[in-house]
């Protein structure tokens, strides 16, 4: 499928739109409360730079990308999330799959973009979502007991892979997109994870590893596999 280039314009994800107004408004009026309430003026001082550096860091935080790929997307895995590559490894997925898979895992911290793209194009086969704990994300036993959602994607050419977002020490809510049944194609967002999180990608055992560790990936650009 051709692609057009990709954009520049940056926007706000539709996850943060309440979240940014209600905070916007209860630094306004703490800001106020201090400016008028006390005559001594440092403690607003201080107040208003930590409430923009505060605000400035939620904005990014929520920050909305709006990007293509541009390229051809055949057999083609791109990173699901902009962050680091934390574990490249072959795994048991007892899940789905019940056998031996290559796990792709990306850590992204709270200066990341937390929207999450779909890494193949394909069909959804399945969606689940587990309740769990919120140890930190980065942990190997995070992928199996944090809060996760699990979506599972048919390529056209009849590969499975599955995807799996998880929540962190801090994350408190998963949202996922995707519906069973639905097709599902790169450039489209998956889902979002707020504050601080990881999502990991399952591939066949053999698959074309395009990344390393410690890598940094951007969402919906970096290739991070190629399948057989």
């Amino acid at each position: 499928m051709g692609r057009l280039k990709k954009l520049k314009k940056i926007r706000i994800h539709h996850e943060g739109t309440h979240i940014l107004w209600a905070s916007f408004l209860l630094l306004l009026l703490i800001n106020a409360a201090l400016y008028w309430g006390i005559d001594c003026k440092i403690p607003f001082y201080v107040m208003a730079v930590a409430s923009i550096a505060v605000y400035l860091l939620m904005v990014n935080f929520f920050r909305c990308p709006i990007r293509l790929f541009g390229k051809d997307t055949e057999k083609i895995v791109v990173a699901p999330a902009d962050g680091k590559i934390v574990v490249i490894e072959e795994v048991e997925e007892n899940e789905y799959f019940h056998d031996r898979r290559l796990m792709i895992s990306i850590f992204m911290s709270i200066v990341n973009v937390h929207a999450n793209w779909y890494p193949v194009d394909g069909t959804i086969k399945k969606v689940a979502h587990h309740n769990g704990n919120f140890m930190k994300a980065w942990l190997p036993k995070a992928s199996t007991e944090n809060e996760r959602s699990t979506v599972v994607i048919e390529t056209p050419e009849g590969v499975e892979i599955l995807t799996r977002q998880i929540a962190g020490a801090v994350a408190r809510r998963i949202v996922t997109y995707a519906e069973v049944g639905e097709e599902c194609y790169i450039d489209e967002h998956m889902g979002f994870i707020k504050f601080g999180s990881r999502v990991d990608v399952y591939l066949p055992i053999g698959t074309e590893v395009c990344v390393s560790m410690g890598q940094l990936t951007t969402g919906n650009q970096t290739v991070i596999a190629k399948l057989k």
